[in-house]
């Protein structure tokens, strides 16, 4: 079974799930044309097997902290405080397709749309704390006092639980040594009817903080038919991860080679990240850190959008009302949040409030102001950040014409510069007037003074006598 790994680096939701990059290397192509056909359907929202939570499957702690007066450095860079003069997201719904989000108190009308993972769930269970995380950086509601808001704090979330390191298949704890930690479960197949679901349940914004890597090219055509449906009969903007290296996509592959930088980005691709590769259909965000540069655990990829903050996030508590700044493990280590999971919702969060400020606006035109407004890399796109870090307040207020650049670095350009005209030659004649002049007179009073010597003698003048 092909697993879906969320992500989360130090959330440790990577190492259970996904199929992992050193299965073998294949080039691989732009996805193939969308078969229709493969659209699943968004019922049942419920695993299509049965499944369990063996009893040694601890739901994961959380690191409370986060609610003073400051405003994290994520929401910081973004400016959001300037942003919401313009938009604060109203009347957006958020579908979060991840591991489940509780009913917290800074979520207020979260609708629960199903449970792809627990036979009996409605998708607010979050046992990995992930979800909660993830929906917190979209929509957590403004509390006073406090720095920390989700980008989007009038909007509201829909959860739809599609995966989980914590459940298995039914009776799979019998086969297994009992301090095995559980399977996980959630598959491309839940995936793709987990987005469909969103879409006809009525959210506009579809946030996927989850990813399959692997080599095959062949796996995904039921997400590509649920993300064109979503996007071009439901109208619905789909935001996703660009994976991890050190999570569930274990890659080193670089798609822009320095020593041929012309070259097709797909031709290098040794790894496909899915949902990201549909990128006609999806934001594909990378990670940034503090300083704006590339996260380092950021997968690259020919089909990067934009990119922002994913490193040290703060966010709502699954564990509780208030908010956390990361999980322990199970050695009882604690890790902060980390990963592309983390910079998706901020995206997701400022495609909300494009939304609620433009609504005449599709889907893909949404799409294309986020990409068009975001602070772009100096060659104009590349394979981490994309088209650059999002910017809330330029997608919220420029004009934005034209078509975008493709997705490949700008090519080197060597413009001639205009060749400055000499300058005219120095005027010296004034100068050689004066010299002249000076010689002449110099010449007559030297020859005046020659003269004189005869003069002299001939009437016997000496020194002595004057």
């Amino acid at each position: 079974m092909l697993r879906v790994a969320a992500v989360a680096v130090t959330l440790g939701l990577s190492s259970s799930f996904g199929l992992g990059a050193g299965q073998g290397v294949a080039h691989a192509d732009r996805p193939p044309p969308v078969n229709p056909s493969l659209l699943p359907a968004g019922d049942p929202a419920a695993p299509p097997e049965k499944t369990e939570r063996p009893p040694n499957s601890d739901c994961s702690n959380t690191v409370s902290g986060g609610d003073g007066p400051s405003i994290p450095a994520a929401q910081r860079s973004l400016d959001l405080q300037s942003a919401w003069r313009f938009s604060r997201g109203e009347g957006q719904l958020i579908a979060v397709i991840d591991t489940g989000v509780v009913r917290h108190p800074r979520l207020p009308g979260m609708e629960a749309e199903g449970d792809f993972v627990a036979n009996s769930g409605d998708g607010t269970e979050d046992c990995d704390a992930h979800g909660t995380f993830v929906a917190g950086l979209i929509a957590a509601t403004k509390v006073e006092g406090q720095g920390f808001s989700g980008v989007a704090p009038d909007a509201r979330i829909m959860s739809i639980r599609q995966t989980s390191k914590m459940y298995q298949k039914e009776g799979r704890a019998r086969e297994r040594n009992p301090d095995d930690l559980p399977e996980g479960y959630g598959n491309l197949p839940t995936m793709a009817s987990a987005i469909r679901r969103a879409a006809d349940k009525g959210a506009s914004v579809i946030n996927v903080s989850e990813v399959w890597c692997g080599p095959e090219k062949d796996r995904d055509g039921s997400i590509g038919a649920a993300l064109q449906y979503a996007t071009l009969v439901k109208d619905v903007v789909v935001v996703v991860a660009a994976g991890n290296k050190d999570g569930a996509c274990k890659t080193d592959q670089e798609v822009i080679d320095p020593f041929d930088p012309t070259a097709d980005p797909w031709s290098k691709v040794q790894v496909n990240v899915v949902p990201a590769r549909w990128d006609d259909y999806v934001l594909a965000v990378g990670s940034i850190d503090a300083n704006g540069a590339p996260s380092k655990f950021s997968v690259p990829g020919p089909w990067l959008s934009v990119a922002a903050p994913g490193e040290n996030m703060i966010s709502l508590d699954p564990r509780g009302s208030g908010t956390a700044t990361g999980t322990i493990n199970t050695r009882g280590e604690q890790q902060t949040m980390n990963g592309t999971s983390f910079a998706t919702p901020l995206v997701s969060g400022v495609v909300a409030l494009v939304r609620a400020r433009f609504p005449e606006l599709s889907a893909q035109e949404v799409i294309k102001r986020v990409q068009a407004t975001a602070h772009a890399p100096a060659e104009g796109w590349n394979q981490y950040v994309g088209y650059g870090a999002v910017d809330p307040i330029a997608a919220l207020t420029n004009e934005v014409t034209g078509g975008l650049p493709p997705k490949r670095p700008s090519p080197a350009m060597s413009t001639q510069l205009a060749v400055p005209a000499p300058a005219p030659a120095p005027d010296h004649r004034a100068r050689n007037i004066a010299l002249i002049g000076t010689g002449i007179i110099a010449v007559a009073l030297i020859l005046g003074y020659l003269a004189s010597f005869p003069i002299r003698r001939r009437f016997g003048i000496t020194s002595d006598d004057m």
